[in-house]
C-alpha cells in the first residue's frame, strides 16, 4: 500500500492480478468492466470505504493510471466516501 493510506498504481495492478490469478506484470493498462467491478469491491474492502463515483470519474478509470488516481482522490477527500 502506498503511503498515506491510499492506493497507489502497484495496489491497482496487485488488485487486478488477483482478479484471475496472474502476475501484476501482466495486467493490461485498459480495465474492463468486469475488471473494474472487481477493483471497486477490492477497494471498498481493504480500505474499509464504499467508492461512489460520478460519471466524470467513471470515465477516467479506463486505465490503470486513471483508476489510481481517482481511487486516490475518492478515499483522500473525506467528504467523496463513507467508512463503515
Amino acid at each position: 500500500m502506498s503511503r498515506g493510506g491510499t492506493p497507489d498504481r502497484d495496489d491497482v495492478l496487485a488488485m487486478l492480478a488477483g482478479l484471475d490469478g496472474r502476475p501484476p506484470e501482466e495486467v493490461p493498462e485498459m480495465i474492463e468492466s468486469m475488471e473494474l467491478a472487481w477493483l471497486v469491491h477490492q477497494v471498498e474492502q481493504r480500505y474499509g470505504v464504499r467508492v461512489e463515483l460520478d460519471g466524470e470519474q467513471h470515465g477516467r478509470m479506463t486505465t490503470v493510471s486513471g483508476a489510481a488516481d481517482v481511487l486516490r482522490e475518492v478515499i483522500g477527500t473525506p467528504d467523496d466516501h463513507v467508512r463503515d
